[in-house]
């Protein structure tokens, strides 16, 4: 049986994030939804998404078949259920979203079969909104701390150096370098990934996970619920961020309340207010509700893959920063900047020859090469502005 997660009809609704990634490859906790599942399962998982970003993943060509919605944070009980389920049977939730369902034979146009059964599971929560993202970070670290706890490459023996409150809740791999810092893990769970590495002077409470690869500079101040994905560099202070991967935030400066994309980067100096000074509700701008929406009294930015600002930036509450921007300019940038910008007036765009030559410099500086998948879903953005 293979493990396919298939794309909602919310995609559009978590844009910029998934412009340039399918639903199961939203990273938060310590894992993508993708990894989760192939931890749970033991198998790969394949992944199911518009046409335009198929081609960016592996095809599933099994006849018996678990589909599994990629937006819903699983459980023991829904992990459970979704396991459990027969042949040509469906689970779907109180309001009636399809959560899973397991199918022998073929599909044609991902459509169910008319005789499929049906269990209903309460309590389920799925992702719709960006922002949403950051705001559950916290629920899924205890579910992912489980899945590794049995990894022998996983250790609790904390290094003399470090300065550990309730060292019971930290989790370091055996090739991770971690010295002369601070980890209090009373808030929640700490996890630092193989081959990540956190410096002297570095101040970090959970839940925090820190990926594969990547850096805590000296002297950061980072506060949970934070995640910080592979081959990045983080500095300066940092409070409820998910970092997909491959970006840098390395230098002072505040990033607090924030979902961040791959292969970004924050010049230094640049901060980002998550609160209104009338303490008031944000309101973020939403592709396709086209408008402003509440999302409470507190939110960062929400940036798309290929951004950068430059240094001494200061990032409105509520931004929305789109993918390929290369955002710069005097005061408050603006809350809502296209995809391909280039300044923040949002009255230029970038070249696309230029933007893909600049991202190709950028993986070359993280030992990595832009493929012509990429290229392609990079065109498809940029012919849909």
């Amino acid at each position: 049986m293979n493990v396919v997660l298939f794309d909602n009809q919310n995609r559009n609704k978590l844009k910029p994030v998934t412009s340039t990634r399918a639903l199961g490859m939203i990273r938060m906790g310590l894992f993508t939804n993708k990894e989760r599942w192939e931890l749970i399962t033991g198998n790969e998982v394949f992944l199911l998404t518009d046409a335009y970003l198929q081609r960016l993943y592996a095809e599933c060509i099994s006849k018996d078949t678990l589909f599994i919605d990629a937006t819903v944070l699983p459980d023991k009980d829904i992990v459970l259920n979704i396991l459990n389920l027969q042949e040509n049977e469906r689970l779907i939730s109180e309001n009636n979203q399809l959560i899973a369902y397991r199918v022998l034979g073929e599909i044609n146009n991902n459509e169910l079969p008319t005789n499929s059964s049906t269990k209903v599971i309460e309590g389920v929560k799925a992702l719709e909104y960006p922002w949403q993202i950051m705001q559950w970070n916290n629920l899924v670290f205890d579910f992912d701390i489980d899945l590794i706890k049995a990894d022998e490459n996983i250790t609790q023996v904390i290094p003399d150096t470090v300065k550990s409150i309730c060292p019971e809740n930290i989790y370091i791999d055996k090739t991770a370098n971690v010295q002369h810092c601070y980890l209090n893990a009373s808030t929640g769970p700490i996890y630092i990934g193989k081959n990540a590495s956190v410096q002297e002077g570095a101040m970090i409470r959970g839940s925090f996970a820190l990926g594969e690869n990547s850096l805590v500079r000296m002297g950061a101040k980072i506060y949970g619920a934070t995640t910080i994905g592979n081959n990045c560099v983080v500095g300066g202070e940092i409070k409820n961020v998910v970092m997909q991967g491959n970006s840098n935030k390395a230098h002072d400066g505040y990033l607090g309340d924030s979902v961040i994309g791959e292969w970004c980067n924050f010049g230094a100096g640049s901060s980002n207010s998550n609160v209104k000074n009338t303490g008031g509700i944000v309101k973020v701008w939403n592709d396709d509700t086209n408008d402003y929406m509440p999302v409470g009294q507190k939110c960062g930015l929400i940036m798309g893959d290929h951004s950068k600002v430059a240094i001494n930036s200061a990032i409105n509450t509520g931004s929305v920063i789109g993918v390929c921007c290369n955002v710069f300019g005097a005061g408050l940038s603006p809350k809502r900047i296209k995809d391909y910008c280039w300044g923040a007036d949002g009255n230029t765009k970038y070249d696309f020859n230029k933007a893909i030559k600049e991202i190709e410099n950028w993986k070359e500086m993280k030992h990595q090469k832009l493929s012509s998948a990429e290229i392609s879903v990079l065109r498809h953005i940029f012919d849909a502005d």
